[in-house]
């Protein structure tokens, strides 16, 4: 497979990956995936912000989450992000360690 082959299917399988968490499973809790698998939409959201940075594109934060959400976060939170329980914030504090804090300094 030529570089290009294979840029064009990872960036297929990006899309795809967003469509699923963003169209498809919008009831899949931010906080359930962070603390199951480590990752949430804001991370991918940061990824495409950073990767956007390693090609001189300058992004800020709200920037590339709306271009990973297609919607203001604000307005995304309110159709569907649900209030979190105490277990989740408390498992939530330790995955942002493990898996944000520690990898970004």
């Amino acid at each position: 497979m030529d570089d290009q082959t294979r840029i064009e299917i990872e960036a297929a399988a990006f899309r795809r990956l967003r469509k699923h968490l963003i169209e498809d499973r919008p009831d899949a809790q931010n906080i359930d995936m962070m603390n199951l698998a480590g990752f949430c939409r804001n991370c991918l959201s940061r990824w495409y912000q950073e990767a956007a940075a390693e090609h001189g594109i300058e992004m800020t934060k709200d920037a590339a989450r709306e271009t990973y959400y297609g919607m203001p976060m604000s307005e995304w939170k309110a159709k569907h992000q649900t209030e979190a329980t105490a277990e989740q914030k408390a498992a939530f504090e330790t995955s942002f360690k493990e898996n944000v804090t520690n990898k970004n300094g």
